[in-house]
């Protein structure tokens, strides 16, 4: 939707709220809704939907030794690409180790680095050592344009901080990064040893120092944009030493940032191997993307969640289409938002995964991606910012309500009716009823209250119901 559409559908009663669409400049800096804190909210009382797709080299570019490498990122037809499917969110993905040797997609080396390299001696990987205290600014320069970018096109950006998969290898990437990494004490001139997985703890100060300055030096380049997020590392090992060291780092951007001109949301994903989600819930972060596959939220914290974490795609894949598209927005009208962890222009990441042509994405997952941007059109439709899951409401199990005022229910296809609670809400609603996947929004006859009442979609499949008054 454009900007002067979502203008013209606000003044005519047809959204409820101010519409945050793809197109339109992203607004904020977002803070936590207080009235219903599963939402971000852009400061006018509203709540914000985040729904989007992510890949691996939204930063740096990368390229395989042995296998088919993904194009260097056309940063703009990527922002177009979240435009089609009406997706405002990405991660911008970190990689901290140049290369990852024997890695199981073949050798794997990222460009460029946050520290600038400028010997004397080479590092592991060939090229001169690292510097610690000097960083490379074409890797910040490419971080703001990039923020930049994303926000003049209403696309809200979380950045971030570190990888676990940049200090050992495990899972699908396998191989051994830490070879290479800049605290490797073989490939910096400081005389540095960050001790591989150690150096995501608080183990040694002098490490947790240097990436201070790193963290500091990050905030310093985009404090100055409405559309930032943070996480402070994507999976991590779940030890008690990491939890504290990212429990640390959480509190020192929100420490860096209340004493600079805009404070932004700060995050915490899910750690794996040995992760919890009870760790996330506990934490100081403002968001969460947790290992549930579906986690409702209960308002501690903003719940985003991840197939990268929570839907592997494996099973995310076995499962079909169908159950994708009852993810995305089950996850909604559990309380939470989406992201999709998408291989986009990537033939090689895994066998199986994506079949992309040339600079065209595999339109397999086509509809999760739809389905998550219809689900957060959705949201800008609706007075979000006072709904509340209410799975007992509807059943589906899947409901989000403003009891007495506006109901939202998913129903995932495999029945032919569904049943709403309304006895304690007398009085006719509108109803409108779309697909879960691809489609438009189709007027139904007005639904009376005071009673438990059953309706059917007006089509075959998943299906998703409004009613308000």
């Amino acid at each position: 939707m454009g900007k002067n559409l979502c203008q013209f559908l606000l003044s005519a009663g047809l959204l409820l709220q101010p519409c945050l669409c793809v197109g339109a400049v992203a607004r904020g800096p977002l803070r936590v809704l207080g009235a219903n804190p599963r939402y971000f909210t852009a400061g006018d009382g509203s709540a914000v939907v985040l729904m989007g797709a992510h890949t691996w080299d939204s930063l740096q570019d990368y390229s395989y030794s042995a296998k088919q490498s993904p194009p260097p990122m056309a940063f703009d037809a990527y922002l177009s690409f979240l435009a089609r499917h009406d997706l405002n969110f990405f991660r911008l993905w970190a990689w901290e180790s140049p290369s990852n040797p024997g890695a199981l997609q073949s050798t794997t080396e990222f460009r460029p680095m946050a520290y600038e390299r400028t010997g004397p001696g080479k590092a592991a990987d060939g090229k001169p050592k690292f510097d610690l205290r000097r960083f490379n600014p074409e890797y910040f320069q490419r971080m703001r344009e990039r923020v930049g970018k994303a926000g003049r096109r209403g696309v809200y950006v979380s950045i971030m901080l570190f990888n676990g998969f940049s200090i050992e290898g495990k899972g699908n990437d396998g191989g051994n990064p830490w070879l290479a990494h800049p605290m490797n004490p073989a490939n910096n001139v400081n005389g540095v040893d960050g001790a591989g997985v150690a150096a995501h703890t608080l183990a040694n100060p002098a490490v947790t120092a240097l990436q201070e300055a790193y963290v500091r030096k990050v905030v310093a380049t985009v404090n100055s944009f409405d559309n930032v997020l943070y996480e402070i590392a994507n999976e991590d090992t779940g030890s008690p030493a990491n939890i504290a060291w990212q429990y640390h780092m959480i509190r020192f951007v929100k420490g860096l940032e209340a004493r600079m001109p805009k404070q932004h949301p700060v995050g915490m994903t899910s750690q794996w191997p040995n992760g919890s989600d009870a760790a996330l819930l506990a934490s100081p972060a403002d968001w969460i993307s947790p290992g549930a596959t579906l986690l409702e939220s209960d308002g501690t914290k903003v719940v985003i969640n991840d197939t990268d974490h929570s839907f592997f795609w494996i099973g995310l894949r076995k499962a079909g289409q169908a159950a994708q598209v009852a993810w995305a927005w089950g996850t909604f009208a559990r309380g939470g938002q989406c992201l999709f962890m998408d291989p986009y222009l990537d033939p090689s990441h895994d066998d199986g995964r994506n079949a992309p042509n040339g600079l065209t994405p595999d339109p397999y997952w086509d509809p999760l991606r739809d389905a998550m941007g219809a689900a957060r059109a959705c949201g800008q439709r609706m007075d979000l910012a006072a709904m509340r899951p209410a799975d007992a409401s509807a059943s589906t199990g899947f409901c989000l309500a403003n009891p007495g005022k506006e109901y939202l229910v998913f129903e995932p296809g495999s029945a032919k009716s569904l049943t709403i609670d309304l006895a304690d809400a007398p009085g006719s609603f509108s109803a409108e009823w779309r697909p879960a996947a691809r489609g438009t929004w189709l007027a139904a006859p007005k639904v009376e209250g005071g009673a438990v009442r059953t309706l059917a979609a007006p089509f075959p499949g998943a299906s998703v119901l409004h009613l308000w008054r």
